[in-house]
């Protein structure tokens, strides 16, 4: 214990000397940097931020040191965790590639794939998208069409996925594909990684309610993929896909948590907003609502400590699935509280009369609708829980 207390009063002070004072508060969506080929830093301190994370080995603390991650243990990695947001530290470098692909790549890739793809997700200099959805196959992932043919040296793909998060600004991608028709739904699925750069792949945004076009549709026509980009067994892709779902999840339940927007919380909220009478909030139904949140946010904060130590001690749970449904809940409850708090201010989409909160928070409203579909449908979600958690018998 005293190893961790000490390795914490060297990270606080390893903070405070090289994190620039720039880099000490909320950002906007556009100065989120993700890396890749084309990519450029919002600004010079960004840039020595990044860097000096990175030669640090801190930007993905609890990965192998031989492919550039600092070799921490989940202990560390969560003090790191801590102390940065005891100062607003912001996140150097954000990515599919650090959440989802990298820890997946480590069970489940060969060594070359390690050696090629692990470090340059680390340095920032690949992005990746995540190609899984298609236009009918979402919550029923296993029914994808998208098909990998075998061409002796190489797979020659065709389709299209759904969904593709930034797939317009990504460099390489990571795709479900079909590689046997006949067999079962799971059991005729391959895991490949695919360069964004090869023949025969283009990307369409899509308008979101919330008016970003962050997700894309991305079609393959005749696209060739080497043969040392199957990761995993062939038709045994289904397993790579669950493992690495598992990071999606997880990641799902902890939206919110680093936002780039600086958005009010409801108890700060209801100060700035509501009327109070002898020292409570006047409206009782919204003193209620906030009660209610902050005793569903103390137990979003548990579960999220049992799920840590459950890692810690090499326990495979189900908290992952039942936080991603959990957390995304969390989110809409809150988003919908700020408005009802709000009131004819949270109503603002642009323009004058607004600031910038009331409006990032009505944007993140109709944004937190979507989480609840991403990686898996809320209802969804529900059937799982009901089937592998409670085991309750099947209709």
């Amino acid at each position: 214990m005293q190893d961790l207390e000490q390795f914490r009063l060297d990270v606080r002070q390893w903070l405070e000397d090289n994190c620039p004072e720039s880099q000490r508060q909320p950002i906007t969506p556009e100065e989120q940097y993700f890396g890749g080929r084309n990519a450029t830093f919002p600004s010079e301190d960004a840039r020595i931020w990044f860097e000096r994370f990175r030669d640090k080995g801190w930007v993905c603390p609890e990965w192998p040191t031989e492919y550039g991650g600092g070799g921490l243990s989940p202990q560390q990695g969560k003090v790191i965790k801590e102390e940065m947001k005891a100062i607003r530290a912001r996140t150097p470098l954000y990515g599919i590639g650090i959440w989802m692909l990298g820890p997946a790549l480590l069970e489940f890739g060969n060594e070359a794939q390690k050696q090629q793809h692990i470090r340059d997700i680390i340095d920032g200099k690949v992005r990746w998208a995540q190609g899984y959805s298609e236009p009918g196959s979402g919550s029923d992932l296993a029914s994808l069409q998208c098909k990998a043919e075998d061409m002796g040296d190489h797979f020659l793909v065709n389709g299209s996925k759904i969904w593709t998060t930034a797939a317009d600004k990504c460099d390489w991608i990571f795709c479900l594909v079909r590689t046997d028709p006949d067999a079962k739904k799971q059991e005729g699925i391959s895991f490949l990684l695919i360069d964004m750069d090869d023949p025969g792949i283009t990307t369409t945004p899509i308008e979101l309610i919330s008016g970003e076009s962050e997700f894309c549709q991305t079609f393959f026509d005749n696209v060739r993929v080497p043969k040392e980009n199957l990761v995993g067994e062939l038709n045994a892709g289904w397993s790579v896909a669950k493992a690495l779902l598992v990071h999606e999840r997880k990641l799902m339940s902890e939206i919110g948590s680093d936002s780039p927007r600086e958005v009010v919380v409801p108890n700060q909220a209801a100060r700035q907003y509501l009327e109070f009478e002898d020292g409570k909030i006047a409206d009782a139904e919204l003193r209620s609502r906030l009660v209610d949140y902050d005793m569903e946010m103390h137990a979003v904060g548990l579960t999220h400590f049992r799920t840590f130590e459950e890692k810690v001690a090499g326990v495979r749970s189900a908290a992952p699935l039942v936080m991603k449904y959990v957390g995304t809940e969390a989110e809409k409850q809150k988003s919908e509280l700020l408005l009802a708090i709000m009131g004819s201010q949270g109503l603002g989409w642009e323009g004058e009369g607004f600031n910038r909160a009331e409006i990032d928070t009505l944007r993140l409203w109709a944004m937190s609708y979507a989480m609840t579909i991403a990686g898996g449908t809320s209802e969804v979600q529900l059937n799982v829980i009901a089937k592998n958690v409670l085991e309750l018998p099947q209709g």
